[in-house]
């Protein structure tokens, strides 16, 4: 049973959520809450599997509610549902430790997969989303060849491999782990431990905290 806190202020978007959300039997909704600071405080109380996190939020917004959360309970996963798709939004949410990242266009059945895949440790990109993250990886490339970054040392700052930058760059792409052990021909167990690894060298326990360092830092 994945346990579940919803903060939304929009009472229907957060009706809805909890109608989507309902209908499962796997999930079991623990609270719903209107304002940033009410989320934080609850998710904190019940140590929930999931929280989903709208970012324009009264008191404080989603993206300093995640943080708050993450840097209180790392274990805590948080699937950021919103309307804004801008490139400061997305990094600013991934910065703070954001698990995943949903659109409200998105169908009921997209947001149930989203909400399951953070619950498992896969993360989840919006398609429209993980084109923020591509586009941020080109112009890391552009900066590369133009001689502005010197990735290489970035890379032997952190220690990775050859086999964990491949890893790292399929987590970027939004992979899972079964995912990531089908295309390289490796199994889940190894990748496991690559992604382990690939953690602690970065020294981060979140996935889209990798995400958000590897492209910042031109890892990948």
């Amino acid at each position: 049973m994945v346990r579940v806190v919803i903060v939304e202020d929009h009472d229907m978007a957060r009706m809805g959520l909890s109608m989507i959300l309902g209908g499962s039997e796997h999930i079991q909704i623990v609270a719903m809450c209107s304002d940033g600071a009410a989320g934080v405080e609850k998710s904190l109380e019940l140590a929930p599997d999931v929280v989903i996190m709208d970012i324009g939020l009264p008191t404080i917004d989603g993206i300093e509610a995640t943080r708050k959360i993450k840097n209180a309970n790392p274990q805590i996963k948080v699937l950021m549902y919103t309307s804004r798709e801008g490139e400061v939004d997305v990094l600013d949410a991934f910065a703070a430790g954001a698990d995943g990242y949903i659109t409200k266009g998105a169908t009921s059945d997209q947001t149930l997969s989203a909400l399951m895949a953070v619950s498992e440790g896969a993360g989840w990109l919006d398609p429209a989303i993980a084109r923020i993250v591509l586009t941020n990886i080109r112009r890391s490339e552009g900066a590369q060849k133009r001689g502005e970054i010197d990735y290489k040392r970035g890379k032997n700052l952190y220690g990775l491999t050859e086999r964990e930058m491949e890893v790292l760059a399929l987590i970027v792409e939004g992979l899972s782990n079964p995912q990531i052990s089908e295309r390289l021909v490796i199994t889940i167990a190894t990748t496991k431990t690559h992604v382990h690894n690939i953690l602690q060298k970065l020294y981060t326990s979140s996935r889209t905290k990798a995400i958000s360092l590897a492209i910042n830092e031109g890892l990948v």
